[in-house]
């Protein structure tokens, strides 16, 4: 696929000087929607950025199971995402934006989601309690506010065109995926053919919406409601590890199975630094135990599905 860049226009210095309104206020109503979103983001991406699971996601500390979970999260939210993409095409805040044919990921999830789980994985996938809390937000912006659809949106695609390649190669690696894209079929845009140029031409149509400042101020409030959703879910990851750390300590249970050498453990050395008592244990078995509840372990599928996100955004 190849595409022309568009690009919008503003007004000249006279314009500008002849408008009535002070220069600074001028700017701020010419300002650019995806630079307004970019800056008015900041904090929350900030915020994203020193989540430790974000890190550790980068160095590739994520099991299977856990990234079947999070393609699960990912399906249901592009399922929402899309379906009110697909009943807003027309709306003239929306439509220019509408590129089914390059973007749309429900598709490529599902593959993935039939290679994780087979035939019947559609029996098999639930929908987390923080994944149902964003759907619905979604579904409510799309039916009742659909200008704000501009922000979930070029969140979502902007982030998986640029971070989501990283993340990627990343769970390829990781989790010997192969390199022909079973798996990971949600991060290839077969139908984008260069991804800067595509992101340029996007932010151009987002920027030439004909929108009020006040409409481009609440997109970017509604964007800061996308981030604050993913936090929620980072919240439910940290009680499922107080959790986990709680049952480790009660329970005292070991690591090791007779297999290697104990001491090359770090709980063991830790242990050791601090002068533990003999038969202290290290919570990898507590972890697996914990991973086997199928609660926490859609908790966990959002998080690295939103956080695979929130890192997305910092290549826009």
């Amino acid at each position: 696929m190849s595409v022309e860049l568009e690009t919008s226009e503003g007004m000249d210095e006279s314009e500008k000087k002849s408008s009535g309104a002070p220069e600074g206020e001028n700017h701020t109503k010419m300002a650019d929607l995806s630079e307004l979103l970019k800056e008015g983001t900041k904090e929350a991406h900030d915020r994203a950025e020193n989540t430790q699971f974000v890190k550790d996601f980068l160095k590739g500390n994520i099991r299977k199971e856990l990234f079947k979970l999070a393609t699960t999260a990912l399906y249901f939210t592009y399922s929402a995402l899309e379906e009110e993409m697909d009943r807003n095409r027309d709306h003239p805040a929306f439509a220019a934006l509408y590129f089914p044919v390059e973007l749309h990921r429900k598709a490529a999830l599902a593959k993935d989601l039939l290679y994780f789980f087979g035939e019947d994985w559609k029996a098999q996938v639930q929908c987390s309690e923080a994944t149902r809390k964003y759907v619905e937000r979604i579904h409510y912006v799309g039916q009742k506010e659909p200008e704000l659809l501009v922000a979930h949106a070029y969140t979502r695609y902007m982030g998986d065109l640029s971070g989501g390649q990283v993340l990627r190669k990343v769970a390829q690696r990781a989790l010997k995926l192969p390199s022909t894209g079973e798996g990971t079929h949600f991060y290839l845009f077969e139908n984008v053919d260069n991804a800067q140029q595509f992101k340029q031409l996007y932010r151009a149509r987002m920027n030439a919406l004909d929108l009020t400042l006040k409409t481009k101020e609440k997109i970017v409030e509604e964007a800061n409601k996308a981030f604050e959703y993913n936090m929620q879910v980072f919240n439910e990851l940290d009680q499922a590890g107080s959790l986990l750390a709680k049952e480790t300590l009660e329970d005292g249970l070991p690591m090791h199975n007779g297999k290697g050498d104990m001491r090359k453990c770090p709980y063991y050395a830790a242990g050791q630094d601090k002068g533990a008592l003999d038969g202290s244990g290290c919570p990898f078995r507590t972890a697996l135990s914990v991973l086997s509840k199928p609660g926490l372990q859609f908790i966990l599928a959002t998080t690295v599905a939103l956080a695979a996100g929130l890192l997305a955004w910092y290549y826009v």
